[in-house]
């Protein structure tokens, strides 16, 4: 089980996850979960997953070789003008993943599932954090919502919704998302 958490401080956006894969009491392996892809002075973009672990990397590596194969007209999660662009790309990519996954196999509900928060900033552009469905769809932060959870969310999140301030400083949000993550450990050993 995955836990892995993005807040929007007013002062930038602020990503953590786990590393942990449990396939079992016996198969537990370490996996990043956290991705970024940028342009130094033009654009910086985080990734984070949960989820099916074989559609979440096939949905990344696939981001990855658009970039690296780009053709004139392609438009890639470095080349959107846009962060809803990018939230687009990102969000299309998963549902074709797991579409392409399912065809063909007995169909398991979640079998191929992932879902993903997406953050980052294009120059001249405000600070942007999605939360990505497995079915293609998105929703963009509000002041009303400013963070957004992935996978085990329960243990952490009161925490979360007790002390988080979009104004803290960072220093405060880590201390924050440390004992956040301290709750869903100590609540689930699967994470």
């Amino acid at each position: 089980m995955s836990y892995c958490v993005a807040l929007k401080l007013s002062r930038g956006l602020l990503f953590m996850s786990d590393t942990l894969t449990n396939g079992g009491v016996d198969d537990i392996s370490s996996y990043p979960k956290t991705f970024s892809w940028g342009v130094p002075g033009e654009r910086q973009i985080l990734l984070s997953a949960a989820g099916n672990l074989a559609t979440s990397q096939a949905a990344v590596n696939t981001l990855s070789e658009n970039i690296k194969n780009k053709k004139m007209d392609d438009t890639t999660i470095l080349t959107a003008p846009t962060m809803f662009q990018v939230a687009r790309t990102v969000s299309h990519t998963l549902a074709e993943i797991i579409d392409v996954s399912a065809r063909g196999h007995q169909k398991a509900e979640n079998k191929f599932s992932a879902t993903f928060i997406l953050g980052g900033q294009i120059k001249n552009s405000e600070m942007a954090l999605y939360l990505i469905y497995p079915e293609g769809n998105f929703i963009e932060v509000s002041n009303e919502q400013p963070f957004f959870q992935i996978g085990e969310t329960k243990y952490g999140r009161p925490i979360l919704v007790r002390a988080f301030d979009p104004d803290m400083i960072f220093e405060d949000a880590i201390k924050l998302l440390m004992v956040s993550f301290d709750s869903t450990i100590k609540a689930n050993l699967s994470v």
